[in-house]
């Protein structure tokens, strides 16, 4: 075997094997590594909960994190655009399916049933497993949106065609009736569904649905019109929770709470009580986690403690979830954020150069959604671990802990990898046409002998 061809079997140039685009595959190989190393150091409280080891979260986090990348691998190399278009038509019906079922909190089936977690209907249990139905609905949505905005413009509209036969209906053989249907219409519901179970995550997966639906080509007057409902409803929504004593969306309560507590300061509020009281207590549960979360930040530094030296993991109970931007600039410093910034960063603007150069409305639609719902939810929780807005449970893509999101988040890479594909070809033009930015010797070279030249004129 020449030495080639040794060097073309080795793994760090595996990449030259993989068609798609290689950043964004480096970019899921380092999310994957950092997520391994975070967890393996995080989740000290997890194990004492669980009765386990750090050793054994950290190795089923390495199973998890291969059955991710399995999807992936599936997506890329067996999907296309036929596929997903067909899955994302029926992604709002089965997003309402699971939505209904939660909320129906129905428990008949003992192998196939809701499962409440912290007082919040969230996760579908199925044989012992714990689906949690909000990560599959972000993605689900998202395909549905980039589906019907295709169709809108394409005029694949047939069940809004067939129902507009009717008298009554007329109204959706329409443009607007049509919009209204297809978009407009299940962006209200799914919202309000999901606010059963999550505020945060309803207005979250509201705005990224929002966001693609632009993308695809949705008129900013029915997004003024979804803004006008979205105050409408959430009106509607505090009106009940007021008038049920807190019965019906409870975790509105928490909201309230948790926006309190954002805009004043909890530590003025803590010394304020007396010790030892009720009073004093509440505050202090309530104030634990965001103040050992900043408290993380700041003894961070620029080099970090180092791995496996993390305090405030053993204070913040979800630190592995909610708070993982905290404890990776706690260990890993300032230079740890920063890394993980330019992941995200590198992301959105590989992503946008796939949409650039994607000539399928649907494909360009769908990129466009899933880069949004990665990146978008990156930035949110960056910040909220630096203070800059109210707690909202979102987790760090492919990074935090969490079996239902990581294999979620591989079947948003594995689409993102897919399409790429159909781009590549485009992309490889671009990139040889753009001019090169290093000088090279033989062009410094030709420089000096044309001044030579010029001084013996």
């Amino acid at each position: 075997m020449s030495a080639r061809t040794k060097k073309k079997a080795g793994f760090w140039n595996l990449t030259e094997e993989l068609e798609g685009d290689k950043i964004i595959w480096m970019i899921v190989f380092m999310l994957i590594m950092f997520s391994i190393l975070a967890i393996s150091s995080s989740t000290s409280l997890l194990a004492i909960q669980q009765k386990s080891s750090r050793i054994s979260i950290a190795m089923e986090q390495v199973i998890m994190s291969v059955a991710g990348l399995g999807i992936i691998g599936v997506f890329y190399k067996f999907g296309n655009v036929g596929l997903f278009r067909l899955v994302s038509r029926y992604g709002f019906a089965i997003s309402f399916f699971m939505l209904a079922f939660l909320a129906s909190h129905f428990q008949g089936i003992p192998f196939f049933k809701p499962v409440s977690i912290n007082k919040a209907w969230r996760c579908i249990s199925i044989f012992g497993f714990q689906l949690h139905v909000f990560e599959f609905v972000k993605v689900l949505m998202i395909m549905y949106i980039a589906w019907a905005m295709d169709a809108i413009k394409t005029g694949r509209t047939e069940m809004a065609d067939e129902l507009g036969k009717m008298n009554h209906l007329k109204w959706l053989k329409t443009d607007m009736g049509k919009k209204f249907f297809y978009v407009v219409g299940p962006i209200i519901v799914t919202v309000m569904m999901l606010a059963l179970g999550s505020n945060s995550s309803a207005m979250f997966i509201g705005l990224v649905m929002i966001a693609t639906a632009l993308i695809g080509g949705l008129d900013m007057k029915y997004i003024a019109s979804l803004g006008i409902l979205a105050v409408v409803g959430a009106g509607a929504i505090y009106g009940t929770y007021k008038l049920s004593g807190g019965h019906v969306f409870q975790r509105l309560g928490l909201v309230v709470d948790r926006l309190a507590l954002a805009s004043n300061d909890p530590l003025e509020k803590l010394h304020n009580a007396k010790v030892g009281t009720l009073e004093f207590q509440e505050i202090l549960d309530k104030t634990r986690q965001p103040v050992s979360a900043k408290v993380a930040v700041s003894e961070g530094g620029f080099f970090g403690k180092g791995p496996g030296k993390s305090t405030q993991r053993y204070i913040v109970s979800v630190m592995y979830e909610d708070y993982m931007f905290s404890f990776i600039v706690e260990e890993y410093g300032i230079i740890g954020a920063i890394l993980v910034l330019m992941l995200y960063g590198s992301l959105l603007a590989r992503g946008s150069i796939i949409v650039r150069n994607c000539e399928n409305h649907y494909a360009k639609t769908l990129v466009a959604g899933m880069v949004l719902l990665v990146s978008g939810q990156a930035l949110m929780h960056m910040f909220i671990n630096v203070d800059l807005g109210p707690l909202t449970g979102q987790t760090l893509p492919m990074i935090s802990h969490g079996n239902s999101s990581l294999l979620a988040f591989s079947m948003v890479f594995g689409i993102i990898l897919c399409i790429s594909k159909m781009a590549k070809k485009k992309i490889a033009q671009e990139t040889a046409k753009a001019e090169p930015i290093i000088v090279t010797q033989d062009e410094v070279k030709d420089s000096l002998n044309d001044l030579d030249a010029l001084e013996e004129l």
